[in-house]
């Protein structure tokens, strides 16, 4: 399991591209994302998708060259796979067969935005991306009464929507939203829902949203 750089691709760690060289294959949700990190650091290692829509049969292929004694690095579009990604299937499926799994740690969106946050990160939850529909408004009423930080992932074509319902839950806490982090156009928002809203709106919202809701 290898965590790669959520942005800038300075931020990989030695271990990782040593194992990225010296593997066998590398699995990746998307080849071509993957490939520009790889020949960032020409590395040549062949690689083959594994993603959210990939069948049982791809997971089986993969566990039998492990079997075969050959080396694998699982890798996500950004930061460390199993982490809002389908990679925990495939863990789940190499430890049933006693296969040895290792973590290469690195970067995680989750950390990095807690860490420039400035708000209780002692006890956090992680909810991921909320529902699109079935179960997200329940969960937003969940975010709000919570005694704990939240910390979830929000697309560019939800972000807006999730602060208006958040706003619409009368949730009267304080919330940084983190977007493009690590990248060129890295931008941290902070306030009431209401400041926050008012700071994306004039702007064109593009990018990667983390959002973090404080516990008081």
């Amino acid at each position: 399991m290898v965590a790669t750089p959520i942005g800038n691709l300075e931020d990989i760690t030695l271990r990782a591209m040593r194992v990225l060289k010296e593997v066998d294959l590398i699995a990746c949700e998307d080849t071509r994302l993957t490939k520009r990190l790889l020949d960032h650091y020409q590395i040549t290692t062949p690689t083959i998708s594994y993603h959210q829509h990939s069948q049982v049969g791809k997971i089986d292929f993969l566990i039998s060259k492990l079997k075969e004694g050959k080396n694998l690095a699982l890798v996500s579009d950004a930061g460390t796979p199993g982490i809002s990604d389908p990679g925990g299937l495939l863990v789940q499926a190499a430890n049933r067969e006693g296969i040895k799994v290792e973590t290469i740690p690195g970067p995680s969106a989750v950390v990095a935005a807690l860490s420039v946050s400035g708000l209780p990160t002692d006890r956090f939850l992680f909810l991921g991306f909320l529902p699109h529909k079935k179960g997200r408004e329940t969960l937003v009423k969940e975010i709000v009464e919570s005694k704990y930080t939240i910390v979830f992932y929000e697309s560019v074509h939800r972000i807006i929507k999730a602060l208006e319902q958040l706003q619409a839950a009368n949730l009267n806490r304080e919330v940084v939203v983190c977007r493009e982090l690590t990248k060129k156009f890295e931008t941290v928002y902070r306030g009431k829902v209401n400041e926050v809203l008012e700071k994306l709106k004039p702007e064109a919202v593009k990018g990667e949203f983390v959002v973090i809701v404080s516990n008081k």
